[in-house]
């Protein structure tokens, strides 16, 4: 048993000064500080007066056996670590095969994703790839949510790009319709992350695929959602009719040059647009390749980072505490929700999984990481 003594706590929701104690695995109880020793004598106290105790991150879209391969072998991004989330206050990756699925295969993934388990991590993954008819571990989709226990979806299935497979309205219909079933099976996931690219029909495929259907929107999660402010539109009407959209926090100068809009501003246009608040969400890419084209032609291309969520919530912290307070429910308790984890992730409320990270709030630098109840990076003194 560990009591948490002092941190400002946000459970993701604004706390103030509070104690947590974490038995079991999981949080047994929180409340202001100084409030819990005397009812938990036996507890292990660990001081964390003045730092951030934050849920772990939720990183909804990650690559973690690499996610590029455009322009051959030798521009293929590399693999991620346990180590890479834990240095970037990410307890829950979850992994997908990135536009290369050719050679790096399901399998290879299954592997990594096992590997972070292992390493202490709440890591899940997605089925399938970028084109349609998509590949699985089982042989079919419902097949590998209901059989294999980290599987929680498909994806990222591309469209509106041209290095997709160009799927039609039945085909990604069909594709939700027996992702939603293997999720009702398992009970938790069974939503198809979009990979939406900057071609010019944007979200239009989304649309079509559930007009007259039985399916809900939220099966359909596009992520990319700021590769333009027409997108971001169309993302906040898509978020109103109670689906998830997720912003890249990844995105480079260069991108950004050709029309991608920075995480924090498309943020803000989501609100602008009356997109509601619980049902944006923001992922890193971590491990996937950013690539510049011009004309079709790769330019060139870098590897995201999973670092860059909790450096955007730093900046946040530091800048704007209301748009903090959204944003770290964007990297916690919304993904966790739009892919039907919590609260295995994404609290750090009565009964969720122990999963934290502490910050130092001048550095943003990570002070210490549990996953579970265990620490993966031992508490650093203030």
């Amino acid at each position: 048993m560990i009591l948490l003594s002092g941190a400002e706590l946000y459970d993701p929701a604004p706390c103030g000064d509070f104690d947590v104690v974490v038995a079991g695995g999981e949080v047994v109880a929180t409340g202001p500080a100084q409030s819990l020793a005397r009812a938990y004598p036996g507890a292990q106290r660990v001081d964390v007066t003045g730092r951030l105790l934050l849920p772990g991150l939720v990183d909804a879209l990650t690559h973690p056996c690499g996610g590029g391969g455009e322009g051959g072998f030798a521009n293929r991004t590399a693999e991620l670590c346990a180590e890479d989330f834990v240095d970037a206050g990410v307890t829950c990756p979850v992994g997908a095969l990135g536009t290369d699925s050719l050679g790096r295969s399901l399998e290879v993934l299954y592997g990594s994703t096992m590997a972070l388990r292992a390493a202490g991590l709440n890591a899940f993954m997605y089925t399938g790839a970028y084109r349609v008819p998509t590949p699985t571990l089982t042989g079919d989709i419902a097949r590998d949510l209901y059989l294999v226990a980290p599987v929680i979806g498909v994806g990222e299935v591309a469209v509106a790009d041209h290095r997709g497979t160009q799927p039609s309205a039945p085909e990604l219909r069909r594709l939700a319709a027996e992702t939603q079933l293997g999720g009702i099976l398992a009970g938790c996931g069974g939503v198809v992350l979009v990979h939406v690219g900057d071609g010019a029909s944007r979200l239009a495929l989304l649309r079509a695929a559930i007009a007259d259907s039985d399916l809900s929107p939220a099966t359909l999660y596009p992520t990319h959602v700021n590769r333009s402010r027409e997108l971001l539109d169309e993302a906040a009407q898509w978020a109103r009719q109670g689906a998830y959209v997720d912003i890249t926090v990844s995105t480079t100068p260069e991108l950004i040059a050709m029309g991608d809009i920075p995480a924090a501003e498309a943020l803000r246009h989501l609100l602008d647009a009356g997109a509601p608040s619980d049902r944006i969400t923001l992922s890193s890419d971590a491990g996937g390749s950013l690539p510049v084209y011009t004309d079709g032609e790769l330019q060139g291309l870098t590897a995201a980072r999973p670092h860059c969520l909790l450096e955007l919530l730093a900046e946040l912290h530091a800048g704007d505490r209301e748009l903090f307070a959204v944003a770290l429910a964007a990297t916690t308790a919304n993904p966790a929700q739009a892919l039907r984890i919590a609260p295995r992730a994404g609290s750090l409320r009565q009964g969720a999984r122990a999963d934290l990270v502490v910050v130092d709030p001048e550095s943003a630098a990570v002070c210490g990481v549990m996953g579970a109840g265990r620490w993966l990076r031992s508490p650093q003194p203030a």
